[in-house]
């Protein structure tokens, strides 16, 4: 299968594997190919409310039973809502990373380096 079967296209990427929409207050999430990835996860730790994250720095973390990997916000902004629902039953992330099991909403100040999914995907078929 080819990485460009596992994006949303409407969302837009960073190279760390988060997706944004263009909601208000936007969401994030995380890819189809990270989540694969990194098998079942069984941990998530999300920014609270009121956290001011930073585009490219890490804002949590993702633990499965493969490995640990940090969450990067692709956008800069207040958090308004952390994903309580990913938190409780992290496996969501397995079943439905573009769906319910998004991560938190921002405020958006600004955006990171951010990719469309045809790029995105591009990115990872060169990695294959």
């Amino acid at each position: 299968m080819s990485a460009i079967d596992k994006v949303n296209k409407d969302y837009r990427y960073s190279a760390e594997h988060e997706w944004v929409d263009s909601s208000t207050p936007a969401k994030v999430g995380l890819s189809q190919i990270a989540v694969d990835a990194l098998g079942d996860v069984v941990y998530v730790d999300l920014p609270e409310a009121g956290t001011t994250v930073t585009a490219g720095e890490v804002c949590g973390e993702v633990e499965s039973t493969k490995s640990v990997s940090e969450i990067y916000s692709p956008v800069t902004g207040t958090v308004v809502e952390a994903n309580d629902a990913v938190v409780d039953d992290p496996a969501m992330l397995n079943s439905d990373p573009y769906g319910q099991a998004w991560l938190f909403t921002v405020e958006v100040e600004s955006e990171g380096e951010l990719l469309t999914p045809e790029e995105y995907a591009a990115a990872q078929d060169d990695e294959d």
